[in-house]
């Protein structure tokens, strides 16, 4: 039997991901959280009373404006290339 294989490197483990995506993961995602946070609340302890608080500018303007920030950092995070080489 002969010993060819005996230099065979084995697959070292890597993350996919650096530290630089992981925080721009939990970026994005502490954006998506504070759009739902705002975007709670507004509603009447009565249901036959209509609270018009429901229509204000943070749930209807700021939240999902905020969410849709967190879903772009979250996309960035993704592509994002910590290894690329800068000239």
């Amino acid at each position: 039997m002969s010993k060819k294989n005996k230099n065979v490197q084995k697959p070292s483990k890597e993350f996919i991901f650096q530290k630089r995506n992981y925080m721009f993961l939990f970026i994005g995602l502490a954006f998506i959280a504070l759009g739902f946070i705002l975007m709670s609340g507004g509603g009447s302890d009565d249901p036959n009373v209509f609270n018009p608080d429901i229509y204000n500018f943070r749930r209807i303007r700021l939240a999902p404006t905020l969410i849709l920030i967190g879903l772009g950092i979250q996309v960035y995070a993704i592509l994002l290339n910590p290894n690329k080489n800068k000239k």
